[in-house]
């Protein structure tokens, strides 16, 4: 790889102070890829591999469990939020306290309110029931306030740098929340036009003096 192509990042959990790590940060920003990058790892080193990291010190899992990406079965008749959903129930019925599990933005196939609301549940329930340790990537900035009610459960971000109406993605790991999600700047970065962007902008303004 070229110098800078990969920013290296250090994670570290256990049963006790951090058992479950919920990320936020904008989409692009590296949260599915430093999920990934843990799962790889943990699987490499389970095989017997070395593994690219300074120093690693990794427990023996009974299972990996993800929910990443969005996909429908339109051959079975089942949308993207049925998958997800089918997904998820599977990791509940199966995950142990030894195993690990990745989920990236559940809820997002349904109304906010309705996506908020399974996502914070499930959360819950993998932390206090399920025990496994749990890296959960979400856009609901309100999750974070289990931090303060839970034991064991940390926030994370992948840093962003906001200059002007410009975002610099950093891809580095750090404890704490997102601010913000930052899609209208994405958005531009995707090559929106800027009447699109303008108007997003003003609606952005309405919604969240409604909320």
């Amino acid at each position: 790889l070229q110098p800078g192509a990969f920013v290296p990042n250090s994670l570290e959990m256990d049963a006790n102070d951090c058992r479950t790590l919920v990320i936020t940060g904008p989409n692009m920003a590296g949260k599915s890829t430093i999920m990934r990058q843990v799962a790889l790892i943990t699987l490499m080193a389970q095989a017997g591999c070395f593994v690219p990291a300074t120093k690693a010190n990794l427990p023996i899992a009974d299972a990996i469990f993800t929910r990443i990406g969005s996909s429908d079965d339109l051959a079975h008749g089942q949308s993207t939020f049925m998958v997800e959903m089918s997904e998820v129930g599977r990791i509940l019925e199966n995950a142990t306290p030894r195993s690990l599990i990745l989920i990236d933005e559940i809820g997002r196939g349904t109304s906010t309110y309705d996506g908020l609301s399974l996502a914070w549940s499930l959360l819950e329930f993998m932390h206090e029931k399920v025990r496994a340790k749990t890296l959960f990537a979400t856009h609901f900035h309100e999750i974070a306030k289990l931090e303060q009610s839970l034991s064991g459960l940390k926030n994370a971000s992948v840093l962003v740098e906001h200059w002007k109406d410009d975002i610099v993605f950093l891809h580095q790991l750090t404890l704490g929340t997102c601010d913000r999600s930052y899609g209208i700047e994405v958005a531009k970065l995707a090559g929106l036009p800027q009447d699109v962007l303008s108007r997003a902008k003003q609606i952005l303004g309405q919604l969240e003096g409604q909320s």
